[in-house]
């Protein structure tokens, strides 16, 4: 039996923990998907997100920020209705305005991987926490790029946020010592 640092949860939390929470990604849409999502789970979750995520797919254009940056009024309607993803005008809204703040920030630094990582070094920080208890909400690092994001127009990437996020995209790898997955992150 795999020991995970999460304990028993749902399928879908276990295959998320044991395939993608704390795994590098450069990926840009992938980054932007992350983000999208973490700012939707604000005050929820993380589970209600998994299980919401298809649908985000499918409502957010396979998370394309062009196309995500191009909805307008109509659109963030259709979306206030779907009943598939979370219906918070201020988080829908917010993935739009993400979206052109995105493509802003790949404007400037080629990729939002490349202004992304250098939070951290380029590489990925590892902990080594004994229990999910010592992982704090927030760092040095999720300070500094949410005052940073901020300043460029994004929205719903408080420091909490911005540390989720930074753990899920795996620029911290937080996993438990103890868990299976800690080695190969």
């Amino acid at each position: 039996m795999k020991t995970r640092c999460f304990g028993d949860r749902s399928p879908l939390y276990a295959r998320y923990h044991d395939k993608e929470w704390g795994v590098p990604v450069r990926n840009d849409r992938r980054l932007f998907e992350f983000l999208i999502l973490e700012g939707a789970q604000a005050g929820l979750s993380w589970e209600t997100i998994l299980n919401k995520r298809e649908n985000y797919r499918k409502a957010f254009d396979r998370f394309d920020p062009a196309k995500v940056a191009r909805y307008g009024p109509p659109r963030i309607r259709r979306l206030l209705k779907n009943a598939g993803i979370v219906r918070n005008r201020l988080k829908i809204r917010s993935a739009v305005e993400n979206a052109k703040a995105f493509l802003a920030v790949q404007g400037e630094f080629g990729t939002f991987a490349r202004y992304l990582w250098a939070f951290v070094g380029g590489k990925p920080k590892q902990n080594r926490w004994r229990s999910l208890k010592g992982i704090p909400a927030r760092t040095k690092e999720s300070d500094a790029l949410s005052k940073d994001l901020r300043a460029r127009g994004f929205r719903f990437v408080g420091s909490t946020i911005c540390y989720a996020f930074m753990q899920a995209v795996g620029m911290v790898n937080d996993h438990e010592v103890t868990c299976f997955r800690y080695e190969q992150v």
